[in-house]
Order: structure tokens, then sequence, then C-alpha cells
């Protein structure tokens, strides 16, 4: 690429209003930490609207592979255990920035514009979905998250723990200690989640748009 691609993610939180208000609170406040953990200054990730979120990052790579952790965040929350059924819509945007405002709510770029149209274009079936300023690459896109798709939403909480561990780059020595159970367990969880399928899928869309 000759010139530099940002992703830009925005993003909804799922059955946020089926939580009452401090339950409500603690996830927009728990959420924007982890966030702001992952961009590179405070004001490249911000919540509005309370379950409304959007953050930037340089890495493109990475920011794929934060998107299904951030999916696997609201999946393994506590309020799942009630039958809340947390979750989250991710679009991921990826290309230029033509500048960056006081905060990322402010700034604009084709890397905006993708993530918010296609947002706004998800199905009902849609839980992640990625576009570049390439047709051709936005084709191959499509067909391939429409398996991921599939797999994604029909995680449960305890899958997504350990996906979202996986992510982390955790082995599944150290996610048997991280969660308290044993090693294999963690291995029926990855098993159900299609994780090995689904990992695949992202590296190869990685590769796809970094190229």
């Amino acid at each position: 690429m000759d010139m530099k691609y940002y992703a830009v993610i925005t993003g909804d939180i799922i059955n946020f209003t089926r939580l009452d208000n401090d339950k409500r609170q603690r996830i927009i406040a728990s959420t924007e930490k982890l966030l702001k953990s992952w961009v590179d200054k405070p004001t490249d990730a911000e919540v509005f609207r309370g379950d409304s979120y959007q953050f930037i990052m340089d890495d493109v790579e990475d920011a794929i592979k934060k998107s299904i952790q951030l999916i696997c965040w609201f999946k393994k929350q506590p309020e799942n255990n009630n039958k809340i059924n947390l979750s989250s819509r991710v679009s991921v945007g990826i290309g230029g920035i033509a500048y960056k405002g006081k905060s990322v709510l402010d700034s604009d770029g084709e890397a905006f514009h993708q993530s918010g149209r296609s947002f706004d274009k998800m199905g009902a079936d849609e839980i992640l979905t990625i576009k570049t300023t390439n047709e051709e690459i936005n084709q191959q896109l499509t067909i391939i998250l429409s398996f991921i798709n599939l797999f994604v939403n029909q995680w449960k909480a305890n899958q997504a723990e350990v996906v979202y561990l996986a992510c982390e780059g955790y082995t599944q020595t150290k996610m048997a200690e991280a969660l308290g159970i044993k090693q294999g367990a963690v291995n029926n969880r990855l098993k159900v989640a299609k994780w090995k399928e689904v990992e695949k899928g992202i590296n190869y869309i990685s590769k796809l748009v970094t190229k």
C-alpha cells in the first residue's frame, strides 16, 4: 500500500436496553476503559449514546483481531448468565484518514466512511463486517465473513471467554489457569466455537486487506 491505511471500528451493544441503569453504567465504563487501552491516544476511542462506540487503530491486522475480541467481550459479560444475551455489531472500515479532530468522533476520511456506511447496512444476521476501498476485495470479504458470522453468532459466554484469551495469545494451558478450568474443557470450548476455522478466516482476511 502506498498510503497509510487505518482501521475505523464502529459498533453498538446488542440488548443494551435490557439492562438496568446500574448495569448499563458498568458496561459503559468498562467498555470505554477497554477500548482506550487498545488505542494510541485516549481520544482515539469513544463511547457515545450509551450503546455505541467508535475507535481508530493504525494496525489493520490487530484491529481485525480486536473486533473479534470485542464481540467476545460483550458475550462473556456476567449479565449473559441472566439470559440477556449481550453482544455487539462491529463494522470495520479500512482506508485513509483525511484528518483527526479533537476525538475520533470529530475525525473524517475514507476509513470512517467505509465503517459508517457498512454499519448502517448491516443485516440482522451480521455481527461483523469489514470494508475496504477495493470492491474486488470487498466481494471476497463478504463471502468469508458470511461463514465467520455464522459461527460467531452461535458463541455462548463460555466459548467467548476462551476465544477472547486466544486472541490475546494465551496457550490452552494459560487459558485453563486463568479461567480455573481443565485444559480439556478449554479445548472443547474452542472446538465448539469452531475457533480453528474462524482463526484461519481472520488470518486470511488480514493478509487480504494488508497486501
